[in-house]
């Protein structure tokens, strides 16, 4: 019975051990590979920016990118609600390894700043936990990114929503419940739900304000 016993609370210690173990590299390893990622994308980006002819866009342009490049960073994305050292590269895809680094948009849905509906998805916890924060959204939030061209500010129309992973119409062109009209210029972030879950999902829908070319300084929205 006392080597039972004895057994018995050797497999505990060891399983407890295996579950904290576990949890700091949930927590806290993939934060820090998190933190790496982006500031490398990031800086990549802002290399490739360096290096590249900076055109004058028109005050409403459309992204003048060239196409995306899968797994590759193209805009960084701000959301002033979410604290001044925010900001997030956003790439290609929604794969995995591609949300390991960041932000990833759909491939499916329209480039930024054009017409119809630029989609983007992103970790409520885990690597950096971008979108942690994602229930505090509220109507009027500015969403803003910055593709090295221009900056466009989108603002959020209504409080998140909450659905099932199967709803794919949520980055339709025009998503039947973000209550947009008609065709237009949107924005569609989407995460997880609950916190540590992956039950449901969690949307914001936000439309195009205004864009700005990177030349005359950072748009009036980031004073929030």
């Amino acid at each position: 019975m006392r080597l039972i016993v004895r057994s018995l609370s050797e497999l505990c210690l060891t399983a407890g051990t295996v579950i904290v173990l576990f949890v700091v590299y949930v927590v806290f390893w993939t934060g820090v590979r998190a933190e790496g990622a982006t500031v490398g994308e990031i800086g990549a980006l802002e290399e490739r920016w360096a290096r590249a002819p900076l055109p004058a866009p028109a005050p409403e342009a459309e992204s003048t990118a060239a196409p995306y490049e899968d797994g590759e960073p193209f805009a960084v994305m701000y959301i002033p609600r979410f604290g001044e050292d925010w900001d997030w590269p956003v790439l290609q895809g929604t794969e995995a390894a591609t949300l390991k680094k960041g932000l990833g948009h759909y491939a499916a849905t329209a480039p930024l700043g054009a017409t119809g509906n630029f989609s983007v998805a992103g970790h409520r916890r885990t690597y950096g936990d971008p979108f942690k924060d994602f229930p505090e959204l509220r109507p009027g939030d500015a969403v803003i990114l910055n593709d090295g061209t221009t900056w466009f500010t989108y603002r959020i129309a209504k409080q998140p929503y909450r659905t099932v992973p199967g709803d794919i119409g949520v980055v339709d062109p025009v998503p039947a419940t973000s209550g947009f009209g008609g065709p237009g210029r949107y924005l569609t972030l989407t995460t997880c739900d609950p916190e540590w879950g992956s039950s449901h999902r969690l949307i914001a829908w936000a439309r195009l304000e205004a864009t700005r070319p990177v030349t005359q300084g950072k748009p009036p929205a980031f004073h929030r």
